[in-house]
């Protein structure tokens, strides 16, 4: 029987409709025009991502997870950590490796999962009571843009950002994130950053192109979110996915190109959208790093870093760093 007594869950998503309406004209009305990265995931573009983590091109999770596999417990012996935090948690997968080296270092006591899906970070809280004997779960339903004001205190912490999702934010907003991040953080707390390396063009791109079509109908899903949020009716046939690597900027861009000419009244926004065929809307961008990118990212937002794990191919990174 579940143990609900060790389940904590903080709703912090209270939607300003003002603030997202605002929001999502001003990146249409950008040039180029974007959209937000955090509208892919309600509870059904999370479980798509899930699915993109098994594909077989999309080789990021999976180089992550054995790296991780390979390296959890000299983490866990580094930073003596019994609670670990966990930004842009989803289903926690990859985690439960970390999870399991704790266990066996007799140091497992508090998962913090944070993520803006509620639905997932209720559901992972429930499997994961059940899976780790005595495990305590507080669940932060939140932007970790916005809300890491909220993570509990106490206990040696170690904060994981994993998944190169640093990669989806711009070089000024990844600093600022990553100094918002130490700024939370007490004396002697750690941290975990798993980025995305650079390397051959076509297997980057390959990445984000499976044959499937999964990344292509998460893509779409923004489009589907977008609906709920602010009534408008996007035809998703009218749109093709696009991914491709921008060499100057070291990134993948996704984008949504439309198949024809378009007009889309969102009255909502109190806007007409017009859409030439081929013009580009940026959904998301996941930039790739070298290490001394990413060592001058940590120190730059106040960090030390401690340790740097690789995988043989070199096409992820773990940097393990500390609040100085």
């Amino acid at each position: 029987m579940l143990d609900q007594s060790n389940i904590l869950i903080d709703v912090h998503v209270h939607t300003d409709p003002d603030r997202v309406k605002q929001e999502i004209r001003n990146g249409l009305l950008s040039s180029p025009k974007k959209l937000p990265t955090k509208y892919f995931y309600d509870d059904r573009g999370s479980a798509l991502f899930e699915q993109i983590c098994e594909l077989p091109e999309y080789y990021p999770a999976r180089t992550e997870f054995q790296l991780l596999k390979n390296t959890a417990d000299d983490v866990v012996a580094q930073t003596g950590a019994d609670t670990l935090v966990e930004l842009g948690s989803g289903a926690a997968t990859k985690t439960r490796v970390l999870f399991d080296a704790m266990s066996r270092a007799k140091q497992l006591r508090l998962y913090v999962p944070f993520d803006v899906s509620e639905g997932i970070v209720r559901r992972v809280a429930q499997e994961l009571v059940e899976e780790y004997q005595g495990l305590q779960v507080h669940g932060i339903v939140g932007d970790f843009l916005a809300h890491l004001e909220h993570i509990p205190e106490g206990g040696k912490r170690l904060v994981a950002f994993l998944g190169g999702t640093i990669g989806n934010l711009g070089p000024e907003e990844a600093l600022a994130f990553l100094s918002s991040i130490y700024e939370e953080m007490g004396h002697g707390d750690f941290f975990l950053l798993g980025v995305q390396l650079t390397t051959d063009v076509n297997r980057l791109e390959a990445a984000y192109n499976d044959s499937a079509g999964i990344t292509e109908t998460f893509n779409k899903n923004i489009l589907s979110v977008l609906q709920s949020v602010i009534g408008a009716e996007f035809d998703l046939d009218a749109f093709e996915h696009i991914a491709r690597f921008n060499h100057e900027q070291h990134r993948i861009e996704i984008y949504l190109r439309s198949r024809r000419d378009q007009a889309i009244p969102i009255p909502e926004l109190d806007l007409h959208l017009r859409l030439h065929e081929g013009e580009e809307i940026l959904t998301e961008i996941s930039t790739k790093y070298t290490r001394p990118q990413v060592e001058t990212l940590l120190t730059g937002a106040g960090f030390s870093p401690v340790e740097w794990y690789t995988d043989p191919d070199h096409l992820h990174g773990l940097a393990l760093a500390k609040k100085r």
